[in-house]
């Protein structure tokens, strides 16, 4: 992308990231005196440590053009925690949104005066693919999540119905051979009910 527009955003680069990240942080609200914003640590504030290096390399990902789909590992990293956390699909890849506010709120005097009103458009539409992008992350990150959940739940129902002596293994035949393999197969699990 070599345009009047990528000047631009490289000149603000430092302002336009810091003011994304704050847009991003006021997604949070429940964050206890701004510890997203004034942690630095970021084993004490692994979230804000994640954002802050993620906005940043996305938005020199979105500088140079990258292709998505090659990876992004900054990306996969900050969708991996709004995934966990109790965001809707929408506002938890909505944050992509907030950097063409930012850039319009920073850079509108220059878009204007310059007239680069097709460069703008072009380069938003890079950032409507990065989130389409990130959503795809996301519904794999939540089916991955609700897989793990599900599994657990098996687990903890066999668990409480064997303790509760609901539930039994039947015994092997006698006189069958004793191969470990084949007598994992041939246990079955019997209810008590």
């Amino acid at each position: 992308m070599d345009s009047m527009l990528k000047d631009f955003l490289e000149q603000k680069k430092s302002v336009l990231v810091s003011k994304w990240f704050d847009e991003i942080l006021n997604t949070y609200p429940n964050d206890p005196a701004g510890m997203l914003r004034k942690q630095k640590d970021r084993f004490q504030n692994p979230v804000g440590h994640t954002i802050t290096v993620g906005t940043d390399e996305l938005f020199t990902a979105l500088l140079e053009g990258k292709d998505f789909t090659e990876g992004m590992p900054f990306l996969d990293d900050i969708i991996r925690v709004r995934a966990v956390q109790d965001f809707s699909p929408s506002k938890a890849v909505s944050f992509i949104f907030m950097l063409k506010k930012v850039i319009r709120e920073e850079l509108g005097k220059e878009i204007r005066q310059n007239q680069i009103y097709e460069e703008l458009l072009k380069f938003e539409s890079q950032i409507d693919d990065l989130a389409l992008f990130a959503f795809d992350i996301y519904s794999g990150c939540r089916e991955q999540l609700n897989t793990i959940k599900t599994e657990e739940l098996k687990r903890m129902t066999f668990t409480l119905l064997k303790k509760a002596n609901l539930m039994y293994e039947i015994p092997d035949q006698e006189g069958e051979p004793q191969n470990p393999a084949q007598e994992v197969e041939r246990k079955e699990l019997k209810f008590n009910i």
